[in-house]
């Protein structure tokens, strides 16, 4: 049988499974994305606060350069926050600063501490599965830049694993 339609992702399973993988990440990061983007625009961390690092769209758009100052546990726990998001704005024509944000953060080379390497083996592959969804909708705005960190990291015989 001949298949000329696209592949149908379940976009509401995938998100099961993301909270799932995540599920152990502590609620409260070390860092906040503020934090993060104050670093990066040289200015001191401030400290968590619920009321202004309450992690909507608009607070991800607007720290996502925050993402590249995280450790470990703390990319850990915006991990699954951005996937979500990511997921259901993929398709949009805004802007979407976080989700190139969270694909940046998705490439090589990993740090030390590892961030990668602090994924347990079922988050790897729900982060996998996030990708391939973002690479191969048919969709997707952001398929180029899924596709290059598959190859470069999260897919079987990636370039730099």
């Amino acid at each position: 049988m001949r298949r000329d339609a696209p592949p149908a992702f379940d976009i509401e399973a995938l998100k099961a499974r993301i909270g799932a993988a995540f599920a152990t990440e502590p609620w409260r990061p070390t860092m906040s994305l503020r934090a993060g983007d104050a670093i990066d625009s040289y200015r001191a961390p401030p400290p968590w606060d619920a009321s202004l690092d309450a992690p909507d769209a608009a607070y991800l758009d607007a720290h996502y350069c925050g993402l590249c100052h995280l450790d470990a546990v703390s990319w850990r726990h915006y991990l699954p926050i951005l996937m979500h998001d990511a997921l259901d704005r993929f398709r949009d024509d805004g802007p979407g600063m976080s989700i190139m944000g969270l694909l940046f953060s998705l490439r090589p080379p990993d740090r030390d501490p590892p961030r990668f390497g602090s994924l347990s083996p079922e988050q790897e592959a729900t982060l996998s599965q996030f990708l391939d969804v973002l690479a191969f909708d048919p969709g997707s705005r952001w398929a180029d830049d899924a596709m290059t960190a598959l190859e470069e990291y999260w897919a079987p015989g990636a370039i730099y694993r």
